[in-house]
């Protein structure tokens, strides 16, 4: 599954994506990559999350997959055609919160993915609106958008009782 997915972004991001650009967009696309890497590591006794698949041996495979290709793509996609306006931005970031949510509610009903410690797919909802609203504010004002990020990650570690002794 994550194979297929990985290869409709790659598709995607070829097609649609700002190439021309890139060196633009590549200090966003690492703020992403950094997020997951610091999710899969802070978080690795206590995921909230793990991902499954046939062919990808364990989570780690399949989320460096992810980091690679979708991540990349997405944000080459979505920032690289950011339209203007805040009415076209709105609608902009419901099609790409809800391609990514409706990628994760397909993974959950097919067992691809799997909810721990209290987290689940309105979480997941919450969480990915949290990502694309702040990879614009990023992209354009670094340190606001790693102040935002670091707010919300002590948050969600308050929320959901992650201790010091929880992470690796």
């Amino acid at each position: 599954m994550y194979i297929l997915m990985n290869t409709l972004y790659l598709i995607a991001g070829m097609i649609w994506g700002d190439w021309r650009n890139w060196k633009k967009y590549y200090p966003t696309i690492l703020f992403l990559i950094v997020g997951d890497f610091l999710y899969n590591f802070l978080l690795y006794k206590k995921p909230m999350w793990l991902f499954h698949d046939i062919i990808l041996p364990n989570h780690t495979m399949i989320t460096l997959l992810s980091m690679t290709i979708s991540y990349a793509a997405t944000v080459l996609i979505y920032l690289g055609r950011f339209p203007d306006g805040w009415g076209k931005r709105f609608l902009w970031f419901l099609l790409w919160s809800g391609i990514f949510l409706s990628f994760e509610y397909i993974n959950s009903k097919f067992g691809f993915i799997s909810y721990y410690n209290g987290w689940n797919m309105w979480w997941s909802a919450l969480f990915t609106g949290i990502i694309f609203f702040i990879l614009p504010i990023h992209y354009k004002n670094p340190l606001l958008g790693w102040l935002f990020s670091i707010i919300i990650v002590l948050s969600l570690l308050i929320i959901f009782n992650v201790r010091i002794s929880d992470m690796k």
